[in-house]
């Protein structure tokens, strides 16, 4: 049985932000630290970004020298490649991969690691788009993979996405949830389906805001503006897709649609797929939805509450829908993923308590007209919202 305690070793393969971030957050919480990483010199340079990051807080008064003394000797650096040699990691009890999200590396690094870890040992894989099933299938030692999904960045968000599949064993799923609680983390379980949580429901967030930008009903800033305002969210839609970067939300977007099938609900955009193509990955590049180079001007927004407000409806419902739905397929509790929204993407309020302010048969009314309107099967709403709305039934009180 395994027992993941403050002793336990901690290995990290994959040291780019979110390895070196989750590296962060075992160091903090008292763990010894092993992290590797293919390219050379990645690891090492790892190791001084965290030491940065914890420079920083000394600097602002949150955390003594003494202690970022202490935080950062527990990182280890293993120079050996984990595509070659993973040796270094064999007394590790939880190894957490967050390499390149391909399933072939990820299959063989953990197959690798099981024929050097303890039989107890556990694998978890940081994937925010693969099936945690289809990872274990290639490891020797399935029963102990599971997946630990944080959120970038992993020392300042609390959420953490625990993912065992169907053939994880119970204690591995329990051993992994208590000891991230026990790291400060917000922990929620879910079943392995595509996106998750998060990164599934979230998705109207984005593809409904793209489609009322493309019919022109409103203009990028417009919708951010009323999703902001009206709305309460903290970003808009496409300020928010420029800070993620527009080349990894159009990933997630086409792993989570392939994932089920090519269901309409989740079609990617082709105003995305048009930016990605031209360079315009958003802050990072320099543009996106909006442009970020010196001297340029952000655009302002219509503020008409009339419009704003069909804008934050028609999204909300949707948002609420896919909510609904991951409950209805129980992908997670109703509370789980009501947490997760908002401590993962900082929602304003859980939706499926926001289904129960507005009413089930009002969600359910917007999803009618839409449905009614455009003919398409993405607007299709959940059985589970049906009968809530046919019986007055409430999800969270």
């Amino acid at each position: 049985m395994p027992m993941l305690t403050a002793q336990t070793r901690i290995g990290i393969v994959g040291a780019g932000a979110m390895g070196r971030g989750i590296a962060q957050v075992a160091a903090a919480a008292g763990h010894e630290v092993l992290i590797a990483d293919a390219l050379p010199g990645a690891a090492a340079n790892a190791r001084k970004l965290i030491d940065a990051t914890l420079q920083a807080l000394v600097a602002k008064g949150r955390l003594t020298d003494a202690d970022r003394a202490t935080l950062i000797a527990r990182v280890t650096v293993v120079e050996a490649a984990p595509d070659r040699d993973v040796g270094a990691f064999a007394d590790c009890g939880l190894v957490i991969e967050a390499i390149v999200e391909e399933l072939a590396a990820k299959q063989a690094l953990f197959a690798r690691l099981a024929g050097v870890l303890a039989p107890d040992a556990i694998l978890a894989s940081n994937t925010s788009s693969l099936a945690i099933t289809a990872i274990a299938a290639g490891c020797p030692a399935p029963e102990r993979v599971i997946g630990i999904h944080f959120f970038n960045p992993a020392p300042v968000l609390p959420l953490v996405e625990v993912i065992p599949w169907a053939g994880t064993r119970d204690d591995v799923r329990d051993a992994c949830a208590t000891r991230l609680g026990a790291w400060g983390k917000t922990v929620v379980v879910c079943t392995d389906t595509p996106g998750f949580i998060v990164n599934r429901v979230a998705r109207p967030f984005y593809g409904e805001a793209l489609r009322i930008a493309e019919e022109g009903m409103a203009d990028y800033a417009t919708i951010d503006w009323a999703m902001k305002t009206i709305g309460g969210f903290r970003m808009g839609p496409f300020e928010l897709m420029d800070f993620i970067g527009n080349d990894v939300n159009l990933a997630v977007t086409r792993s989570v649609y392939d994932g089920f099938f090519q269901d309409p609900r989740y079609r990617p955009s082709l105003t995305q797929q048009r930016l990605v193509q031209a360079g315009f990955l958003g802050r990072k590049a320099g543009r996106g939805y909006y442009d970020y180079r010196d001297g340029a001007v952000r655009p302002e927004p219509t503020r008409d509450d009339a419009v704003g407000g069909a804008v934050v409806d028609r999204i909300r419902a949707m948002l609420i829908n896919e909510a609904v739905d991951a409950l209805n397929q129980q992908v997670a509790s109703a509370e789980s993923i009501d947490v997760a929204m908002m401590k993962g993407v900082n929602y304003p309020q859980g939706l499926l308590a926001w289904c129960d302010t507005l009413g089930a048969s009002v969600v359910l009314g917007t999803l009618e007209w839409l449905h009614a309107e455009y003919g398409e099967d993405r607007y299709r709403a959940s059985p589970l919202l049906r009968r809530a709305a046919r019986e007055g039934r409430r999800f969270r009180t």
